[in-house]
């Protein structure tokens, strides 16, 4: 039997188990990586056709595959199923994580949050149909005086939303914002939530470039992370003028990942690490020598950190 084809096994019966409600703590598929799930976030490759993104993905190896609302919206635009993109997907033998995302779905006033509920179900529904397990809330509107109070209870909404239409939002911070852009604000409309269907979206880059760095994540609970972007960054630019578009291989820059993944496991996370970059050079290479790059250089890291 080929190892395609075992890992092929090993995912159909996950998702056998998973449908009969015998779900790990982790949330995860079964892994090619040693301990933990690693997905391509679609951004990495970010020219590429959709589909083609896709098939690359279980091409080269990766567990799953996490998308943007804006391709879905695209796709469902152009006539094309959702439902059947989500089929392609399970049988590549991948899973969706997480989508990103609901843009304005923590507006400042009551008034404009009811007026972005329109747009806001849509997006989960569109998730929903192409097999997301979550989409990520954003505090946007940005804004420097956000109440994490209010944040919280929308957020809470938003939660309960998802639960209707069978996915679970999961609230990110942003590092460059001016609102909400660290790990300890994220937790707080977290906890305050008071849900147990409550997640987590964290991200390397933003951790550093919010300034949160990355020894905080160990007062996480595993189970609370629905997904953590992966990338690394240069010693130049300063912190402090870091852009999406210099995010770099995991591996190839200054942060901390050995130690980070190791944090992670240790609190009970087990994937998935989503590779997600922006970075222009990239998007004019062979997207097959990205994404192969992008997770032999992360499997690396699980390596070195885990065993």
């Amino acid at each position: 039997m080929s190892e395609r084809m075992s890992r092929r096994k090993l995912l159909t019966a996950g998702a056998t188990l998973a449908a009969a409600g015998w779900v790990g703590r982790s949330e995860s598929a079964p892994s090619a990586s040693p301990g933990m799930t690693v997905t391509l976030n679609t951004s990495t490759i970010r020219p590429t056709p959709l589909e083609q993104k896709v098939r690359i993905a279980a091409e080269m190896g990766y567990d799953g595959i996490e998308l943007w609302s804006s391709e879905l919206e695209d796709h469902d635009r152009s006539g094309r199923s959702l439902e059947d993109l989500g089929k392609l997907i399970t049988d590549l033998g991948l899973f969706v994580p997480n989508v990103i995302g609901l843009w304005d779905s923590m507006p400042a006033t009551q008034e404009a949050w009811e007026q972005s509920l329109d747009g806001t179900r849509m997006r989960m529904r569109q998730a929903k149909a192409a097999g997301a397990r979550h989409v990520a809330a954003l505090p946007t509107p940005d804004r420097p005086d956000i109440d994490l109070e209010w944040c919280a209870a929308r957020y809470r909404d938003l939660v309960l939303m998802g639960a209707d239409i069978g996915i679970a939002p999961a609230i990110e911070f942003v590092g460059f914002f001016q609102g909400v852009h660290r790990l300890g604000q994220a937790m707080a409309i977290l906890i305050d939530a008071n849900h147990e269907a409550a997640r987590l979206v964290c991200d390397t880059f933003h951790l550093y470039r919010g300034g949160s760095m990355f020894k905080g994540i160990r007062h996480v609970n595993g189970h609370s992370v629905a997904v953590c972007h992966f990338n690394d960054v240069p010693s130049f630019p300063s912190q402090s003028e870091l852009g999406d578009e210099h995010r770099i291989y995991p591996g190839d820059g200054v942060l901390p990942l050995v130690e980070f993944v190791r944090d992670l496991h240790e609190i009970g996370f087990r994937g998935p690490l989503s590779i997600e970059m922006f970075n222009r050079a990239h998007w004019d290479q062979d997207p097959r020598v990205v994404a192969r790059t992008a997770l032999e250089k992360t499997r690396t890291i699980i390596a070195a950190a885990i065993g």
